[in-house]
Order: C-alpha cells, then structure tokens, then sequence
C-alpha cells in the first residue's frame, strides 16, 4: 500500500529530525566556543537533507495513491498531516533552506555574547540577514497559498490561525488588558512582600528543580535537565531535553522556567506512542503546545494549594524563613509588576509582550518596518503597554528574545493563544473534577494529568486546532476564559 510507504518513509523523517533536535540542544548546553562554525556547517548540511527528504518526488505519487486506499480516521488524519508537511516542504528551494539555516546559526551564536555586552550595532547585520531570508521564504509561502506573508509564517505553528483572527483576539485583549494592568498593580500596592535572603546555591536550585519535576510527573528515563542561555524544550518524545537557567541570588524565576518547560515536556512524552515518528502524531500547535507549560506554569504552578505543596521541599534546601512561608509564596508568584522581560514576566503583563512582538514581527515579515527600526518602535509599545522605557538598553529590549535569530517569524502569537487555551482548559477541567486547589488538596495532582493526557495529549494532531478545543472544553477558543481566571485570581472576582 502507498499509505504504508509514506509511513515508512514519514518515519526516516522523524530519525534525522531526532538527530537534529540532538544536535540543537548540544549546540545549546555543551558545545564549546570554537564548535560552532563546523556545528552550524553541519546542521545546515543536515537540513538540506531534511529538506530533500521531505520534498522527495515519489511522496506526491504516494500521497495521490494512498488517498483511493481504505483507510481509519487516524490513518486519514495522518494523510491529511503528511499532504500538509509535504506540501509546505515543496514551497522552499533547498538552498534557501540552507541559507536560513546558516544566517540562523550565526546569528543565534553571536547573540549569546552580544546580548551580554548590549550590542545591537554588532547583532542588527545578523538579524537584517536572518530577516532578509525570512521575506524570501514569506513571499515563497504566500503566493503558494494565496496568502499574505505574515499568514503564511503564521500557518508553520499555526494552523488554520491569520492575521485577522489574531487581530480581532488581540483587539479584544486591549479592550480590558491595560485597564486590568493598572487596576491589579493599584490593590497590590504596598502588599507586604519578603524577598527571600540568598545565596542560592545552583546545585541546590537544580535538586529542587529535579524534586518539582517529578512532583508533576516527568518521566526521567526519557529525559533530562540542563543549562542553557535561554530557557527551552526540545528533543524527541522519547528523549526530552529541558533547559533552564540560574541566578545565585535568587531561586523564583528558575523554579517556574522548570515548572513551564516540564509542561511542554509532559504534553510530549504523553503523546501518542503507537503514532511516534507520524505527523498526527505530533503537538496540534505551537499554541496548544504553550497551553501546556502555561497550565502548569499558571494555572497550576502558581495556585496557592500548588504552592503550599512545594513550600516544605523549598525550605528544605533554602532554609525556614519568613519568605519561604506558603502565604508569601502566594504573593511573591502572584505579584503583578510591569517588567522588561518577557520569560520573567507575570501572567497579567505576559499578554503586552508577545502583541509588542507580534505586531512588530508582522510589519516586518510584511516590508513595513525594517530592522533599523525596531528598537525604537519596541521602546515606543513598552511605554505604551507598561510604562516603562527600553531606550539605549537593547539587552533588556529588542535583544532578550531568541526566537528570531533562527527566523521564527509567526511563532510568537503562540504564547497568548497559549495562555488563553490554558485558561479555557482549567474551567473545562474543573468542571469535570472539582475546583483545582481542592483536588491539589486530595492528594490528586495525578488526575490533573490524567484529565490532560486523555483530552489534549492523547489527541496528537488527529484533530484540527478548534475541533480539540471543541471536544476537550466543549467551544473554540475564548479569550473570555483567560479575562475570567485573571479577575478571579487577582481581583477576587
């Protein structure tokens, strides 16, 4: 049967897409300095075979055979999946594919120590190139489509998402989002809030990190904890690889970067086996896939049932002050301050960031601004939506993101439709199996993920973004859900 051939050969596909995952993290964590030009060489060599992998003549023969076949949903799902991924594949040449992938590697590497130093003279020739590239692929994409270039960016993590829908949700978010701002920031005034006392040894950080993750769950034979510059998932289902990153002088920030990344890892080890190496699969979305560290970032991670859990495994490596008691805990992960970065931000304030982003990513994938002009316009929305300037300090400003020193122009929407899909799935679950914190309470975390794994995880890519939602909440998606958890949780509505 051609459908067997296309799973044969979707399977190859997965094997190289592995080792690249691989190689992405090492370049990452591991690699020293010097590596980088060869390593980069020969990432750019294995996407080129990727690329030709994918784009292959005979899968176009095989696709229109398999569809005559007698097949199940799921097969059909998978068809439907592989036309999709093959048909994206056959949009670039392989030496524009190439070109990105080198310009990506350059510019990621020098960013680690430009951003240190504050160097956007040094990084804007990176970028202008990155970003020259990804115009090219845009235009690629948008005339196959019959889609304007920013919707063809958008449908790589997307699918089924556009500009228009982006802007009727974000639209509604700057209806009530600056208001609530302001009005959480004002009852939070003058709230009694200890910092805790440091040193905070990394070593210990990391033990309790390891403590957390397996208090949610992570399976630790098929994964593992390091150190990157900038906190990230990646790996394979059956090899998951997090990062995060530590400050001696304080333990917050890197507790819930674990607590988020160990979401994703948990969506991707709780993936379908039976289908590992199939495009159905895979995560639904890059949005969904956000749903899942926000969940447990969020939704879950910053519950005060949640956080009285872990308050005891806290004190036990740093100590029985006042700070870590599980009342201040409460206030210290729910204190809603505007801030420059976007990784460190509370979720009240996270939704500004990523419209900053996205309307800044839009314009430029669409020729309407160019790199010149990105740090004032980033200094502009950030007084805008909070306050606060980023002009002349890059570092904090347009530099701190890594997402498009490899091109992952469209990516950023992701991050709230995350937020709002996460929000919309705790009341779906709560209505299933009771309020969060006292099933937290019951010594019931399990069931938590239980509930997730059968109404998100399970379901792969078998379903379309709206239909998942559809089954597992009961509506699409509703950015009613994320103004209702807010409200609730820091206005007491």
């Amino acid at each position: 049967m051609s459908y067997q051939q296309l799973e044969a050969h979707q399977r190859q596909i997965h094997r190289l897409q592995h080792l690249a995952a691989i190689c992405g993290w090492d370049q990452a964590t591991m690699m020293p300095e010097g590596g980088n030009d060869a390593r980069a060489e020969a990432m750019a060599e294995l996407e080129v075979l990727l690329h030709e992998k994918q784009t292959a003549p005979e899968v176009g023969d095989w696709i229109a055979a398999a569809e005559g076949e007698t097949l199940s949903a799921q097969q059909q799902a998978n068809l439907h999946e592989i036309r999709r991924h093959w048909q994206d594949a056959r949009l670039l040449p392989a030496d524009l594919v190439e070109a990105l992938s080198l310009a990506g590697s350059k510019c990621e590497h020098a960013w680690r120590r430009q951003r240190k130093e504050n160097d956007w003279a040094g990084f804007a020739p990176n970028l202008e190139e990155v970003v020259r590239l990804s115009r090219e692929v845009a235009r690629l994409r948008a005339e196959a489509l019959g889609v304007r270039p920013y919707d063809a960016m958008l449908a790589l993590y997307e699918p089924g998402m556009s500009v228009t829908k982006l802007d009727q949700v974000f639209e509604d978010l700057a209806t009530w989002l600056p208001g609530l701002i302001t009005e959480v920031t004002e009852r939070q005034r003058g709230a009694a809030i200890l910092t805790p006392v440091g040193p905070f040894p990394v070593e210990q950080q990391k033990a309790l990190g390891l403590e957390v993750m397996g208090l949610i769950g992570f399976d630790f034979n098929h994964g593992r904890l390091d150190v990157s510059t900038h906190p990230f998932c990646g790996g394979v289902p059956t090899d998951v690889r997090l990062t995060t990153r530590y400050n001696d002088d304080e333990f917050v920030s890197s507790l819930m970067g674990i607590i988020h990344e160990t979401g994703h890892a948990r969506y991707e080890q709780g993936l379908p086996r039976d289908w590992l190496g199939q495009p159905a699969g895979e995560a639904r979305s890059m949005g969904v896939h956000e749903s899942q560290s926000l969940f447990c970032e969020m939704q879950l991670g910053h519950h005060p049932a949640f956080l009285s859990l872990i308050a005891p495994h806290i004190r036990t490596h740093f100590g029985n002050q006042p700070a870590l008691a599980p009342a201040n805990l409460e206030r210290l992960y729910n204190r809603v301050e505007p801030g420059f970065i976007r990784v460190d931000a509370d979720e009240v304030t996270y939704p500004a960031h990523v419209i900053l982003r996205y309307e800044l990513e839009r314009d430029l994938m669409e020729g309407r601004i160019e790199v010149r002009d990105i740090p004032e316009l980033w200094d502009q929305k950030m007084r805008h939506w909070l306050g606060i300037s980023t002009a002349g300090n890059y570092r904090d400003g347009c530099m701190q993101d890594i997402h498009w020193t490899d091109g992952s122009f469209g990516y950023f929407p992701s991050y709230t439709l995350g937020a709002m899909t996460a929000a919309q799935l705790r009341f779906a679950l709560e209505r299933d199996l009771g309020e969060m914190g006292a099933v937290i309470e019951a010594g019931k975390l399990p069931a938590i993920f239980d509930w997730l794994k059968q109404k998100i995880w399970q379901q792969a890519s078998f379903l379309s973004t709206d239909a998942l939602m559809v089954q597992a909440t009961g509506e699409t998606l509703s950015p009613h859900w994320l103004r209702r958890h807010l409200e609730q949780r820091y206005l007491g509505r």
